[in-house]
């Protein structure tokens, strides 16, 4: 009793904060300016985010307050991520934003080592941690350089830059953080070794650090120098997000199949943000909070027949229409949303980025049809598995579907349906 009650507590404990913090009104402009921290409409939808997931983070990690495997110390670390997460999105200086980009990689760490499933869960701690670590010394060398030549960290500072070094050495690390194609590799790891808290927090909240970096440091790269470096990644994520959509398509393992769609769309999202246009830089924030939504609700899903199974491979998760037909429509309307169907705002930032990046450069047209074609191949390839079929004769035995976890769910799935009311909060802060 005491376990449900410090659980249901720490929740809308969480919720309430939540709702105030919403209270606050925002502007397109910098607002509550204060100690190197403030808050436009991008930091504003990002921050909003953060506290939902993390709350319902909370929601979904109830197994570890069933079994109370240290749950006071996974709430330590729950809401040290948040804190991390929101002095991030709010940080106007470029030294403090990047402080608290590695700071949250912490927490991260410990969700994915002290609570994950499998014994491989070490190996794939090691690679979240040293990718982004690698990546983040070149950036420290770039925080070097730019306040030697501004005497100043903070955004409004700087000017455009002619220099594919420094380029390298400020993106990488928010490329290797989105993941862009070829650095991709620690995130499926780390998404199937995670627990539920951890792929959430992942698909949800990290991926997005990186698409905000790079928002926050192209007016450095608006130059002919940095036109000719966007160009390149644009090439290289849309055809990786080519190549990973054929991944998705050949993977035996629910929770892989949704990593790894997690890269195709955030491919998409880069090249919106390196377009260096109106249009794109709208779609990517748009794409990033859909994208937040609904692979952070897929792995909910994923999440709830692994408990019951004990098994993330869609050969034994079969049939599921039969024992739950309630939660077929939770799989059905997320995986719908997944591939962007009408009203999600997956539709709508995919609408968007198509136009940006379609007139940024026409030759590319081809492989954004099929990067949408296999989204919707994938997407209707994962509930098709799940809840079709005969039924292993060892799920009989499965426990029925508890009132959380269809909050749980909804809660997902409603904000990405309804969020499209209210889109003047996506191209306002440009």
């Amino acid at each position: 009793m005491n376990v449900g009650f410090n659980f249901w507590f720490y929740f809308f404990n969480n919720y309430i904060f939540f709702q105030t913090y919403l209270k606050m009104g925002f502007s397109w402009e910098f607002v509550s300016l204060g100690y190197g921290l403030g808050e436009d409409l991008l930091s504003y939808t990002l921050v909003s985010l953060s506290f939902w997931i993390c709350f319902l983070m909370i929601l979904a990690s109830f197994s570890v307050y069933k079994e109370n495997f240290f749950q006071n110390l996974f709430l330590f670390f729950v809401v040290f991520l948040l804190i991390s997460l929101i002095m991030t999105f709010s940080s106007l200086n470029l030294f403090i934003f990047y402080l608290f980009f590695e700071i949250s990689l912490v927490p991260t760490l410990f969700l994915i080592i002290g609570w994950g499933n499998q014994p491989e869960r070490v190996s794939a701690g090691v690679y979240l941690f040293f990718y982004t670590l690698l990546m983040s010394l070149p950036m420290m060398v770039a925080l070097f350089y730019l306040y030697i030549k501004y005497s100043s960290m903070e955004f409004i500072f700087f000017m455009v830059e002619n220099n594919p070094f420094l380029y390298l050495c400020l993106n990488m690390v928010f490329f290797v953080k989105i993941p862009l194609f070829l650095v991709h590799l620690w995130l499926p790891k780390a998404h199937v070794e995670a627990p539920i808290a951890g792929s959430m927090i992942l698909a949800g909240i990290m991926l997005k650090l990186g698409g905000y970096g790079l928002m926050r440091v192209m007016k450095l790269f608006i130059g002919d120098v940095g036109l000719m470096m966007n160009e390149i990644f644009i090439f290289i994520s849309l055809i990786g997000g080519f190549v990973i959509s054929l991944e998705c398509i050949r993977q035996s393992d629910m929770k892989m199949l949704i990593a790894y769609s997690s890269v195709s769309h955030m491919g998409l999202v880069v090249s919106g943000i390196l377009s260096l246009s109106l249009w794109g830089m709208s779609g990517s924030l748009i794409l990033m909070l859909a994208h937040g939504l609904s692979s952070s609700g897929l792995f909910c899903l994923a999440n709830i027949l692994y408990e019951r199974s004990g098994s993330r491979s869609f050969y034994l998760n079969k049939g599921m229409m039969n024992i739950y037909p309630s939660l077929a429509l939770c799989w059905f309307l997320l995986c719908s949303s997944n591939m962007s169907a009408p009203p999600s705002l997956n539709l709508l930032g995919e609408i968007i980025l198509i136009y940006s990046i379609f007139n940024f450069f026409q030759g590319l047209g081809f492989i954004l049809f099929i990067m949408v074609f296999f989204s919707a191949v994938y997407s209707l390839f994962l509930f098709s598995f799940t809840q079709h079929g005969s039924l292993s004769s060892s799920m009989y035995s499965m426990s029925q579907i508890s009132v959380r976890e269809f909050f749980l769910v909804m809660l997902h799935w409603l904000p990405l349906n309804v969020m499209f009311l209210k889109l003047e909060s996506f191209s306002l802060w440009i």
